[in-house]
C-alpha cells in the first residue's frame, strides 16, 4: 500500500498546478473582485473549475459573477464611480475611527461567545455529519443509490459530496471485486459490525494497491484513483472511531485528505479523531477547513454549515478551557493593527487577564476568523486580532521569537550546528517543545492562511517530526509527517500561491514521502529550510544577546555614574562640614584671644 501511496502522491504533485489555478479563481480573499472579473472575461476558466470541482462549483462561480454584475449595475445607477469610491473610503475611515475609539475607551466589541455546547450536541453533529454512511457516493455503486436509511444531512449535502468525486461525462466504473468488497463493508457497517467492516475496507485498500481500482486502470485519471482510495480511507476512519482505535483512525484521516483535500467530510472526520484524542485546537482547525471546503465546493445548505461552525466553536471553547499556560483575547480589527496600537491592546488584555501578564504577545502574522462571524461568501468578513498572555515569561518570549520569523522553527541546539544528543533533545522537548506546540496549534485554529509563508503550517509539523525522530518516537513521527502532508495538500485550496510556492510544496511532499520510506536525509529541501531557520534563529539570538548586553552595559554605566555622583556629593558634603568645623574653630580661637587680652 505504501508503494501505491507513492504513486498517488506523485499524481497529486503532477496535478497540483491545476488545483492551484482552481484555488486562485475560487478563493474568497480581498482580491476576489479581480478573480471574478477574470472569470467573467475568460469563460474558459469556468471549464477549468468544472473539470476539477464539478458543475456545482462552476455554477457557484457563475452565481458570484451574476451578483458582481448586478452590484456593478446598481452602483452605476445610484452613484457614479468616484462617489462610490469616496463612500467606501469614508466607510472604512469610520470603521477605523470606531476601532481606535474602542481601544481608547477599552470598551471592546469582543465577540459574544455562543452558549456552551454540551457533549450530547457534539455527538449528534458527529452522527449526522461524521458517521454518515455515504451510500450515494458514485464510486461505491455503478448506479448511484439514494440513501433512505441515513440522516437527512446526507441528502442535504449530496451536491457537495458529489463535488469531491472526479467529474466528467461518465462516472468511472469500479473494478468488480472492489465494488463487491465495498458493498460488503458498507453492509457490515450499517449492521454495526465495525470489526468486519474495517476488515472489508482494508481488503479494498489491498485491492487498490494491486491495481484493482477501475475496470480500465490505464484510462483512469489520477484524480479518479485518488478519490476512490480516499473514499475507502474515510470509511476506515469511521470504523476505527467506532472501535475506539483513534491512532489508526488518525492515520487514515490524514491519508484521505492527502488523496482528496477538497472533500469537506475528510476534514470533519479528522476533526472528530482529534476531539477523541483531546487535541481540541487541531480539531478546531480541521473543522474550520471543513466549513471552508464545504462552501468552496458548492455546498449551499445553511444547516450543514451551521453544524460545522458549532463544532468548530465547541472545539475552540474546549481548547481555551483546557489551556493552563496561556490565555487569549480576540479584538475586532478592520485591518492590520499599527505598532502604536499594540500597547493599548496589551493594556486591555492585562486588565482583563491579570494572571497572565508575565509576557503578552499580539499575533501580527495575519488576522483571525471566528465561527460566530465566519461567512465565506462575504468578501470582507469580520476579522480579529489575537492576543495571548503567558504565566511563564520564557515560554512567551520563545513563542514570539518563533512567530516573528518566516519559518516557525525554534532553536534546540546550544552551539550552532553541533550534534545534539538524545538526552539534550529530550530535555529540550520536556521543558520547551511540548509547551510551545499546543500554543502554535491554538493560533492556527482560527487562522485559515498565513500571510508570511503559505506552507508554514507544514513546516511546523515537519520540524516537530524531526524532533520526534531524534527522540526515536517513530510511530508519532510517522503520524506527524502524514499530518504535514495533509496540510501541504490542502494549501492550494485555501489561498492563492505562486509558482515558487507550488515548487516548494512539491519538494516538501517528496521529502515527507522519502522520510516515511526511510531514505537518506541528504539533499532534501526540508534540510535546507531547517538550516536557514536555524541560522535565522542564531542571528536573532545573537541580536537579542547583544541588545541584552548593551542594556546591561548601559545599566552598569548608569550605576557607576550614579555612584560617582553620590561620591562627589559626599565629598562636597564632607568638605562643607570641614569648612564649618574650621570656621567654628576660628571663632572659638578668636574669642579665647579676646578673653586673654582683657
Amino acid at each position: 500500500i505504501a508503494s501505491v501511496d507513492n504513486v498517488y502522491i506523485q499524481n497529486y504533485l503532477i496535478s497540483m498546478d491545476g488545483k492551484n489555478e482552481t484555488s486562485q479563481e475560487m478563493h474568497s480573499s480581498e482580491e476576489s473582485n479581480v478573480a471574478v472579473n477574470k472569470l467573467n472575461d475568460i469563460p474558459e476558466a469556468l471549464q477549468e473549475i468544472k473539470k476539477h470541482l464539478g458543475d456545482r462549483a462552476a455554477e457557484n462561480i457563475r452565481e458570484r459573477i451574476k451578483v458582481e454584475e448586478q452590484k456593478k449595475l446598481n452602483q452605476s445607477e445610484d452613484v457614479d464611480r468616484a462617489g462610490h469610491k469616496q463612500k467606501s473610503e469614508d466607510t472604512e475611515k469610520l470603521a477605523v475611527k470606531k476601532e481606535e475609539t474602542a481601544l481608547e475607551t477599552g470598551n471592546q466589541l469582543i465577540p459574544t461567545p455562543l452558549a456552551h455546547i454540551p457533549l450530547e450536541s457534539l455527538m449528534e453533529i458527529e452522527t449526522e455529519l461524521v458517521y454518515t454512511d455515504e451510500e450515494g457516493i458514485s464510486f461505491e455503486f455503478t448506479e448511484p443509490v439514494v440513501s433512505t436509511s441515513t440522516q437527512s444531512a446526507c441528502q442535504d449535502s449530496k451536491e457537495a459530496d458529489a463535488l469531491s468525486a472526479p467529474q466528467g461525462n461518465a462516472v468511472p466504473q469500479i473494478d468488480e471485486r472492489l465494488q463487491r468488497t465495498l458493498r460488503e463493508g458498507s453492509t457490515c457497517y450499517r449492521q454495526n459490525d465495525y470489526t468486519t467492516a474495517a476488515e472489508k475496507f482494508s481488503t479494498a485498500l489491498q485491492l487498490c494497491s494491486k491495481g484493482a481500482v477501475t475496470d480500465n486502470p490505464f484510462e483512469s485519471s489520477p484524480e479518479d484513483i485518488s478519490s476512490i482510495t480516499s473514499f475507502i480511507d474515510t470509511k476506515l476512519v469511521m470504523c476505527y472511531l467506532k472501535l475506539r482505535r483513534p491512532d489508526d483512525a488518525l492515520n487514515h484521516s490524514h491519508r484521505s485528505i492527502i488523496l482528496n483535500p477538497a472533500y469537506f467530510r475528510n476534514h470533519l472526520r479528522q476533526a472528530a479523531v482529534f476531539r477523541y484524542l483531546e487535541r481540541y485546537s487541531e480539531a478546531a482547525r480541521s473543522a474550520m477547513i471543513a466549513d471552508y471546503m464545504y462552501w468552496l465546493t458548492g455546498g449551499t445548505e445553511q444547516h450543514i454549515s451551521k453544524l460545522i461552525k458549532l463544532y468548530w466553536q465547541a472545539m475552540i471553547e474546549e481548547a481555551i478551557t483546557t489551556a493552563v499556560s496561556f490565555s487569549v483575547m480576540y479584538t475586532p480589527s478592520v485591518k492590520k493593527i499599527k505598532a502604536d496600537k499594540i500597547k493599548k491592546v496589551k493594556d486591555l488584555f492585562a486588565e482583563k487577564h491579570p494572571d497572565y501578564m508575565e509576557h503578552i504577545y499580539t499575533d501580527l502574522r495575519g488576522l483571525h476568523i471566528l465561527p460566530q462571524t465566519a461567512e465565506w461568501p462575504s468578501l470582507h468578513p469580520q476579522k480579529y486580532l489575537l492576543t495571548l498572555g503567558f504565566r511563564n515569561k520564557r515560554l512567551g518570549k520563545i513563542l514570539e521569537r518563533c512567530l516573528s520569523k518566516k519559518m516557525p522553527i525554534f532553536l534546540d541546539r546550544k552551539v550552532p550546528f553541533s550534534p545534539v544528543t538524545q538526552e539534550e533533545t529530550k530535555s529540550y522537548w520536556d521543558n520547551t517543545g511540548n509547551k510551545i506546540v499546543p500554543v502554535m496549534d491554538f493560533i492556527r485554529s482560527t487562522k485559515l492562511t498565513d500571510d508570511l509563508c503559505a506552507y508554514s503550517r507544514g513546516v511546523e509539523h515537519l520540524h516537530y517530526a524531526s524532533l520526534l525522530g531524534r527522540l526515536h518516537r517513530v510511530k508519532e513521527q510517522s503520524q506527524v509527517i502524514n499530518q504535514a502532508m495533509a496540510e501541504l495538500a490542502t494549501i492550494p485550496y485555501l489561498q492563492d500561491i505562486s509558482q515558487r510556492d507550488v515548487n516548494q510544496l512539491r519538494l516538501l511532499m517528496a521529502d515527507a514521502m522519502d522520510t516515511l520510506e526511510g531514505k537518506s536525509d541528504n539533499g532534501r529541501v526540508w534540510n535546507k529550510i531547517q538550516k536557514i531557520g536555524l541560522i535565522e534563529d542564531y542571528l536573532y539570538e545573537a541580536e537579542d544577546n547583544y541588545l541584552k548586553n548593551k542594556r546591561q552595559r548601559t545599566a552598569r554605566m548608569e550605576k557607576n555614574k550614579m555612584k560617582r555622583t553620590q561620591s562627589r556629593e559626599q565629598q562636597h558634603q564632607s568638605l562643607g562640614n570641614t569648612k564649618l568645623s574650621l570656621t567654628s574653630l576660628e571663632d572659638t580661637t578668636t574669642q579665647q584671644i579676646r578673653n586673654l587680652t582683657l
